[in-house]
């Protein structure tokens, strides 16, 4: 279906809700699913649309979502519904996450994030335990439960889309007997509870303070510890030890008053748990970095690794698995994912003019370093957001133009192949002690793609190399735009 169509589908639904038509209908940015989500507005009646064709997905989301509601959990409320098309209206929460709050922390951990989370971990408790109860398991989508079955998934997509990716040598009829044990070991724990399944900070928004929770389709009968485990192990998080213990034992309490929960079964359980979470996500990390090559899950594999290398480190695993633990040995003592060293990067001779500009009204700009000029990527083959009437007085740094251009285009697999040609450049002139590199993004106009693109590549080199960046829009600082 058209996006035209899916956007005059989603406005006849908010019609029949709100009254009358939209008169703001938004593209918002894409999650990790092949979703899409719109904001649709007409005064004060605001609700966010969804799309998508996966059938049985849709139907888990609004039947968990509706017993949630009823049950006063904090998820958002369904508006209407038009299943035969394959849209839905939903409660909107805003755009603050709890991922946006890590973000923000710098360098050190807050008091207020730790109040945060410890009211995320009391919601936690109240979902898996309260909503857990009557809930229709025959919803679930792809499993009803986190059975044999599902480990056997998880470790499977690590071990064809991590170890074999990664190149890392084991034997493996020796691992397939560590999986089974490692299977057996975590089916003791009491699997009778709502597992979310993907408990982590970007599913989980905060409004006027408090956390609403999100994206739980996938959620099925399971074990407590799982969810808790994804929430305190989150990769990027980056949460600090003293941290997570006060927060597993916050959340004991919570579910304590719950239930008669036996604390020291429950421990006993938990780090098997973190352990298989920290396989499944560099499952996906294997698969959306080494298999899709897309950067920024190559940059979250090192804490991945981290987490697991602590878990070994301090003897966390009850079960021994030698073939398993051998491997992850070699994968954590390799360092071949470890990040590039920013300090080299910044200390060295290398500055990096990057521009935006127009193929109709400059062209491409000159190379004043003298090296007769660099890499010029065309981004005219893109859709173009300024051909709407919305977005012609915007540019690449709004937040529609960007939603536009993440949802709408091809720009975010554009720019994964940018960065494949590009840092490779950048890591060799580092090495050689080069002193310049250009590199030059033009559109028709100057004004929507080839600003986001340069943006994009900017932050992106700063981030991995710590390098200067010179950064110019050519066509919007002619208009006295401040860069």
């Amino acid at each position: 279906m058209s996006n035209l169509a899916i956007e005059s589908d989603l406005n006849r639904l908010f019609t029949q809700w709100a009254g009358r038509p939209a008169e703001l209908l938004l593209p918002l940015a894409p999650s990790g699913s092949k979703r899409m989500y719109y904001r649709l507005q007409a005064g004060d009646k605001v609700a966010i649309g969804a799309y998508h064709l996966d059938a049985r997905e849709n139907e888990a989301f609004i039947s968990f979502s509706r017993h949630f509601k009823a049950l006063d959990l904090p998820v958002p409320e369904i508006y209407a519904t038009d299943l035969n098309q394959h849209i839905y209206l939903q409660e909107d929460l805003g755009s603050t996450t709890l991922y946006s709050y890590l973000l923000q922390r710098g360098d050190y951990w807050p008091d207020y994030l730790t109040k945060i989370y410890q009211r995320v971990v009391e919601q936690l408790a109240r979902l898996q335990i309260i909503g857990g109860k009557e809930l229709d398991y025959s919803k679930c989508y792809p499993r009803a439960a986190f059975d044999r079955q599902s480990i056997r998934w998880d470790f499977n997509y690590f071990k064809y889309y991590f170890l074999k990716l990664a190149g890392v040598d084991f034997d493996e009829d020796a691992l397939e007997t560590d999986a089974e044990r490692l299977a057996d070991y975590l089916l003791e724990a009491d699997g009778n509870y709502f597992m979310f399944r993907d408990f982590q900070t970007r599913n989980i928004m905060v409004k006027s303070g408090e956390p609403v929770f999100i994206d739980y389709q996938g959620g099925r009968r399971g074990a407590l510890q799982y969810d808790l485990a994804s929430l305190l192990f989150q990769a990027k998080a980056n949460l600090p030890e003293d941290i997570r213990t006060k927060l597993l034992e916050h959340y004991l309490d919570a579910a304590g008053e719950l239930i008669d929960l036996d604390r020291k079964a429950f421990s006993e359980h938990y780090y098997g748990f973190v352990f298989i979470r920290c396989l499944q996500v560099l499952g996906a990390y294997g698969f959306r970095g080494l298999y899709e090559r897309k950067e920024h899950f190559l940059q979250s594999i090192p804490f991945a690794l981290r987490n697991l290398d602590w878990l070994l480190t301090n003897d966390k695993l009850v079960p021994e698995l030698p073939e398993l633990t051998r491997a992850l040995r070699q994968l954590i003592d390799d360092k071949q994912f470890e990040p590039f060293d920013k300090i080299r990067g910044s200390s060295s001779l290398l500055k990096v003019s990057v521009a935006s500009f127009s193929y109709k009204k400059g062209g491409i700009p000159a190379d004043e370093s003298g090296n007769g000029g660099g890499f010029i990527f065309d981004c005219r083959a893109l859709h173009n957001p300024g051909r709407y009437e919305p977005y012609k007085k915007q540019t690449g740094r709004d937040e529609a133009v960007i939603n536009f251009l993440n949802h709408h285009s091809q720009m975010p697999d554009f720019l994964q192949n940018v960065f494949r040609i590009v840092d490779p450049a950048v890591e060799n002139y580092i090495d050689r002690s080069f002193t310049h590199l250009q590199v030059s993004f033009g559109c028709t106009g100057g004004q929507h793609r080839s600003v986001y693109a340069a943006d994009q590549l900017t932050a992106h080199l700063r981030k991995k190399y710590g390098v200067e960046v010179d950064l110019h829009h050519i066509e919007q600082e002619k208009k006295n735009w401040k860069n």
